[in-house]
């Protein structure tokens, strides 16, 4: 393909983007497939001889829309918004034909300085406090990672190489595995399962703090398993503050976890990965409070900030931490200006050396949107979830299950688990609306989420009678399976 023809197909190809994005509605949410339902549909092996666009471009339509789950569809529910704009899909594509391999500065410049400045840009936009800037000449900074697992990953393996150089400045007896045999970190019952891969991979133990009646972990949980913990010997050196737990959304208390992990030399890592969008509306900042105690937060544009995958932005107080974890320096990496500001080395900030021009995305949405826009973005789905939870309320057959903060409603049928289970299973068998289910304690949940840029209150309302028509329906049958036995 030479450049003529990529501007002609370049030109078709946005224009099926344009119209799949505009007719999605009109799409099956989830597909009809099984698993394994692509492979005899393709040839064995790759073609000896070029094959035409045309050949490529009608088997999109054959081949990989019937296996594609819509998550951009207005009828998604499942899981968390994942974010998209045609404003971030011009910038990837951008992205795609500069193609730098952004691992220094040297790499390319550009990339480099325009995804600190977009952090600082982010960083002012949810408040975070000076430390985390990179600013002119700040301790601090951002990152983009691919995922708020990785953020984790990083977070625990700078903190645990931190702790390690402590323990032994002061006990100089002991040897690293001693240390790293005994360190210990910490994460809510309600954390997403990556801070437990982060330990995991990490080589260290790590325990849950039960939370409390509201899914929330407080000071006291965590300060009963420290005193614990040190009692046996053990060296507490990293916790995980949630803001928006997976589950139901729920929040930790940081104004009285931070006061303790700073105390206790304990590394206090903020995970806001859906959440931490929402910080940028004056009304929700308060959620952010106590981020003055963390070492490092995290939150995913690239879930409710109109960013398309992968854009997850990690700050730190101090990148010396990140650096004194992570850097190796060949010579093929050196430059002459080598010197000139450690926040310009995001190769140490992260797992893989290479990096895509992520930035792009955040400054071509942060500026077509405006501040403005996306706190309208925010408050919109926010709206849409109340109304969700106020149709659920109006009917006496289901309960809600968890406080709604933000964009998800966490309800089910007042009931046994088999029940809301084939409650579920009828919803997503019709595939007019996708959903996934959680547990609360002991209970069988489902979660609503409000995911897509183009949800409307007709689509909660349609959805909300579908799921109260399966209910009724399903409530029917079990009555008759009932009486039958």
């Amino acid at each position: 393909m030479d450049a003529a023809e990529f501007r002609q197909r370049g030109k078709e190809m946005v224009d099926y983007v344009a119209d799949y994005l505009e007719k999605i509605e009109k799409r099956q949410v989830f597909p009809d497939v099984e698993p394994g339902y692509l492979r005899p549909l393709i040839a064995d092996c790759a073609p000896q001889d070029p094959e035409s666009f045309e050949d490529v471009f009608k088997d999109i339509e054959k081949i990989i829309m019937p296996g594609v789950t819509h998550w951009h569809s207005p009828y998604f529910f499942a899981y968390f918004p994942a974010a998209s704009s045609f404003p971030a899909l011009l910038a990837d594509m951008l992205c795609g034909g500069i193609g730098c391999v952004g691992f220094s500065w040297a790499s390319s410049p550009a990339c480099t300085e325009l995804e600190t400045v977009m952090l600082d840009w982010l960083g002012k936009m949810v408040n975070l406090p000076e430390e985390f800037l990179a600013g002119k000449d700040g301790q601090g900074g951002g990152v983009i990672q691919g995922s708020a697992s990785e953020a984790t990953l990083i977070a625990l393996l700078a903190a645990r190489t931190k702790t390690i150089r402590r323990v032994q400045s002061e006990q100089p007896e002991l040897t690293e595995a001693e240390i790293m045999g005994r360190l210990v970190a910490y994460a809510s019952d309600q954390a997403h399962s990556s801070v437990e891969r982060a330990a995991l991979i990490g080589a260290v133990k790590i325990k849950n703090v039960p939370s409390d009646d509201t899914f929330s972990v407080c000071g006291s949980a965590l300060k009963k398993v420290l005193d614990e913990d040190k009692a046996a010997g053990l060296i507490p050196f990293f916790f995980c503050a949630t803001l928006g737990t997976t589950p139901c959304c729920s929040f930790d208390k940081l104004l009285e976890l931070g006061p303790i992990c700073n105390k206790e030399n304990i590394w206090m890592h903020i995970d806001a990965a859906y959440a931490g969008s929402a910080f940028i509306c004056p009304e929700f900042r308060h959620l952010l409070n106590g981020v003055e105690f963390a070492d490092s937060f995290n939150f995913n544009p690239h879930k409710w900030l109109l960013v398309n995958f992968d854009c997850s932005a990690m700050w730190v107080k101090k990148r010396s931490d990140l650096i004194g974890a992570f850097k190796l320096e060949p010579l093929y990496l050196q430059h002459h200006h080598q010197e000139s500001g450690s926040s310009l080395w995001l190769q140490h900030w992260q797992i893989p050396l290479g990096r895509r021009f992520r930035s792009l995305k955040l400054w071509f949405v942060l500026r077509m949107y405006g501040v403005k826009g996306l706190q309208e973005h925010i408050r919109k789905h926010v709206r849409l979830s109340h109304q969700f939870e106020h149709l659920v309320l109006q009917d006496e057959r289901f309960e809600i299950c968890a406080e709604v903060v933000l964009g998800l409603v966490c309800f089910r049928l007042k009931g046994s688990n088999e029940l809301n289970e084939a409650l579920l299973q009828s919803i997503n068998d019709a595939k007019k609306i996708h959903l996934v289910p959680c547990h609360l304690r002991e209970k069988f949940v489902l979660r609503f989420a409000i995911c897509s840029r183009t949800v409307e209150s007709t689509h909660v309302k349609f959805a909300w009678q579908h799921i109260s028509q399966l209910a009724t329906d399903l409530l029917k049958r079990w009555e008759q399976n009932h009486h039958q036995q």
